[in-house]
């Protein structure tokens, strides 16, 4: 890690789990439910190792008094836990929400209600004295009144002033509430603090929502006067005069103001319409125009945490902390968001801003935020736990928490590299300047070259980015995979074949490891020909067996990860429920007794390693795999015969490397089962593919195993489930974005 972070002990670590409960239509989502956290005390554990200093923790209006009486069971045992623990609560109310059914934000009841819940808290946990009682009311209100996503799913500027007015009144109703019991209660006010950048035809929308952006802080604050800019547009909307001026004679300002900063929250606004895609378009009655990230188009890229932090404190002039850092994605990418947010509340402190803290969001991650949760599909975030497992499981995010709470610095190879939002690639619609004009020659366009990852694979290695990963077997699909996700991903690696690194060979893995120094070695070499393996017993054995138990000892002596493959086809299929890790390896074949084979030295030499077993794997970079095969013979109208009898769980490769990446960046060891979720046997897996793609599948021809003429035996079933976690989507998902994928995305 470089920079300041874990070196300013001011700088505290809090906590937070994503706990929003929004209504859509008459459908409640509600995270605590989805991330488990609702049933599992023993995660305020988990939290409190970390070292962090305050969580910020719901006790839901919703939730907590969904028919009006409250039932604060569930708190009891929690706070108490936390105040035993010696971690500070920071009380949140209200997240995304829109209260309990009888209620809404558009509601004059919601204030009155709120406040009496409030007090009610406050009467039931008076050592409490950190509050927030309605997370991000603009934003709350941009998606519930504004864009019509949330409950009651107003799409008018009428409802968004009336949402957003309902909830800074309710904030200020409750803190007067809580403070009747507790004087010392402080405000926790958090809001999403992105801005708006355009075109020079559009300055005046951006304008506008750069002013509005403020909103929610300046009424709270008691700065919506008549000399406001947006106190026009208020009256417009119908607000009368006298319920601002209340809010000017009683403000309620924030004892500490949050700022909630995404890598989304940067907007750009553009007329020309063609350039975007039509996801993006919108308007205002007056002119069309597209909004997209900022830092997909804007070429000097977004401003990131620390301005944000500069204009609250200079606006405001009272304390701030940043009490969302999060960002999805891969790994490497969430570990440096979180040092980079770090590293800009040290230099805004440093400059004289009084930040006090940088809470680490989405403790447990979160579900389906990628469309704004609106529907369940089911996609998931980690965040500095992964819920997939029977239990949650820290991720390498956990170690840097630990490390920055305790003021110690934390060193980590994927660290090295910059975040995806300050690298070239970050494009992908031609460049303009902050101020809207184009950048570049030409037209203007400036894009990542979309061939990133391909031709130029084998050439990234180490250096200034820190060093590699070596990944061995150049001509398979799998390793060629690894790189080409490597190069996206920002991991700088080194792809080789044979002939720059034998892997059965001591002296040749010595050299290749003394060349390029690498972190990490990921062996995706091998000998892969099931039914040759019966007479090339030796040569099965040398690659398969002999090479992983070489790198594993190389690896052993330099302090290398090391992740290897193994197969489904360890198991004999005498079960009929998928095969967990720790179910003893049967191998019917030659090439299943090399894998199984390998998979115990491994892990007798290096322990330490990460042996995946995985299975059916297909892919949008070759063609030499069953879905392809099957795909392209019934699209030219051949037959193509599958089995019915043999089950199998197929897996994407991509889904299967990013999943190994992350889990090496963890650190995780031992054996892991990945593969999509569903068993099939062969003939279904060509029969769905066909659906999804629209191909006539009448001259599929199903038959039983025995009648395709291998020569090795299978077993007739062998699908892998994960007494780890099931990391990868259900087939079907995988499938489509395949499909897509083959189609040019």
């Amino acid at each position: 890690m470089s920079g300041t972070a874990g070196e300013d002990r001011t700088i505290e670590i809090w906590g937070g789990v994503e706990c929003t409960v929004n209504r859509v239509c008459d459908e409640y989502h509600d995270q605590l439910d989805r991330n488990g956290h609702a049933d599992r005390l023993d995660d305020l554990e988990r939290f409190a190792d970390l070292g962090i200093r305050a969580l910020r923790y719901p006790v839901l209006w919703e939730r907590t008094a969904p028919d009006g009486r409250a039932s604060f069971a569930w708190a009891d045992a929690r706070l108490g836990k936390l105040r035993a623990l010696g971690v500070r609560p920071i009380v949140g109310l209200v997240h995304h929400g829109s209260g309990p059914r009888r209620t809404s934000l558009v509601d004059a009841g919601f204030v009155g209600g709120l406040a009496r819940f409030a007090r009610a808290v406050a009467e039931r946990y008076p050592w409490v004295e950190d509050y927030t009682p309605v997370n991000e009311p603009l934003t709350t209100a941009r998606f519930s009144g504004l864009y019509g996503h949330w409950y009651p799913h107003g799409r008018d500027d009428r409802t968004f002033v009336r949402a957003l007015l309902t909830q800074c009144r309710a904030t200020a109703a409750a803190m007067r509430a809580v403070r009747e019991v507790n004087p010392r209660a402080r405000l926790v006010q958090t809001e999403d603090l992105g801005m708006t950048a355009s075109t020079p035809l559009l300055a005046y929308q951006a304008q506008l929502e750069n002013h509005r952006r403020w909103l929610s802080l300046d009424l709270l604050m008691g700065r919506v006067d008549r000399d406001h800019p947006l106190y026009p547009m208020l009256i417009d909307c119908g607000v009368p005069p006298g319920e601002l001026e209340e809010l000017v004679a009683s403000p309620c300002p924030p004892d500490v103001i949050g700022i909630n900063y995404y890598i989304t929250s940067e907007r750009f606004l553009d007329e020309r319409l063609d350039r975007y895609p039509p996801w993006s378009h919108g308007g205002n009655g007056e002119h069309a125009y597209a909004d997209v990230e900022a830092v997909r188009v804007v070429a000097e890229g977004v401003g990131g945490h620390l301005p944000r932090l500069q204009e609250v404190w200079e606006r405001y002039r009272r304390p701030v902390a940043i009490t969302e850092a999060h960002l999805g994605g891969a790994r490497e990418e969430q570990l440096r968001w979180l040092v980079e947010a770090f590293d800009a509340a040290v230099a805004a402190r440093a400059a004289g801003a009084e930040v006090l803290a940088v809470t680490v969001w989405a403790l447990l991650g979160s579900f389906d935020w990628d469309s704004l949760v609106v529907q369940r599909r089911g996609h998931y975030e980690p965040g500095v736990f992964d819920v997939r497992g029977p239990a949650p499981r820290p991720t390498a995010l956990a170690g840097l928490v630990r490390a920055l709470a305790r003021g110690e610095r934390f060193d980590h190879p994927a660290l090295a590299p910059p975040g995806w939002w300050r690298r070239p690639e970050r494009l992908l619609y031609p460049a303009v300047s902050a101020g809207g004009r184009d950048a570049g020659g030409g037209d203007g366009a400036v894009r990542a070259d979309p061939r990133a990852g391909a031709e130029r694979d084998s050439d990234v290695t180490g250096g200034p980015d820190g060093p590699p990963i070596v990944i061995a077997g150049a001509t398979g699909a799998l390793g060629r995979a690894f790189a080409h996700l490597c190069a996206r991903r920002g991991l700088p690696h080194r792809l080789l074949g044979r002939l720059e690194m034998d892997i059965a060979d001591p002296a040749s893995v010595e050299g290749a490891l003394a060349r390029h120094a690498p972190w990490a070695v990921i062996n995706t070499a091998g000998y892969a020909r099931v039914d040759d393996a019966e007479t090339e017993r030796h040569r099965c054995a040398r690659e398969n067996t002999s090479g992983p138990a070489v790198l594993a000892a190389a690896c052993r002596e330099r302090g290398i990860r090391l992740v290897t493959f193994s197969s489904d086809l360890v198991f004999d299929g005498a079960r009929t429920t998928p095969y967990l890790e720790t179910d003893p390896a049967r191998p019917l074949s030659a090439y299943g007794r090399s894998k199984a084979v390998a998979e115990q030295q491994v892990l007798a030499i290096l322990p330490a390693a990460l042996v995946v077993r995985t299975a059916a794997l297909f892919g949008p970079w070759d063609e030499a795999h069953f879905v392809a095969a099957a795909l392209r013979a019934l699209r030219e109208g051949r037959p193509f015969s599958a089995a019915e009898d043999i089950i199998v769980t197929p897996t994407y490769t991509p889904d299967l490397v990013h999943a190994v990446l992350d889990l090496l960046i963890d650190r995780e060891s031992g054996l892991w089962h990945l593969a999509n979720r569903d068993a099939v046997a062969w003939a279904e897996l060509a029969a769905r593919s066909a659906a999804l793609a629209r191909v006539d599948a009448a001259r599929l021809a199903r038959c039983p195993g025995s009648a395709l003429g291998f020569v090795a035996p299978r077993p007739r079933y062998s699908a892998l489930g994960s007494q780890r976690g099931l990391l990868l989507s259900s087939l079907d998902d995988a499938l489509a974005r395949y499909l897509v994928e083959c189609d040019g995305g």
